[in-house]
């Protein structure tokens, strides 16, 4: 992310259903070497459409009154050595790579 954007994440909010897998929240945060934080409304594209409804006919004045009502569950921080993480991403960059050409022309 930072190659293409230039700006270092340091934790990554994440939302949606895969969220309440706590082994992968766990792996996402060793993979990026940053903290994983789930908010308790974990499905926040129907808590985006009410906030816009919301907004829309003035029950709240601005995105400054919405933010303050964002609360933290869990964080999971990253339990991984940069090493360690170095090594496996050479590792999957490789099975990358060997999967090019997997299939033949027409097929699949």
């Amino acid at each position: 992310m930072y190659q293409d954007s230039g700006v270092r994440i340091t934790t990554l909010k994440v939302d949606g259903g895969m969220t309440k897998n706590n082994l992968l929240m766990q792996h996402q945060a060793d993979v990026l070497g940053v903290p994983v934080i789930r908010p308790m409304v974990s499905e926040t594209t129907c808590l985006g459409a009410a906030y816009a409804a919301g907004l829309a006919t003035g029950v709240w004045n601005d995105l400054d009154e919405l933010k303050a009502h964002w609360q933290q569950d869990v964080e999971w921080s990253p339990r991984m050595d940069a090493a360690t993480r170095d090594r496996e991403f050479h590792h999957w960059h490789k099975a990358v790579e060997r999967s090019f050409g997997w299939l033949e022309d027409g097929e699949g």
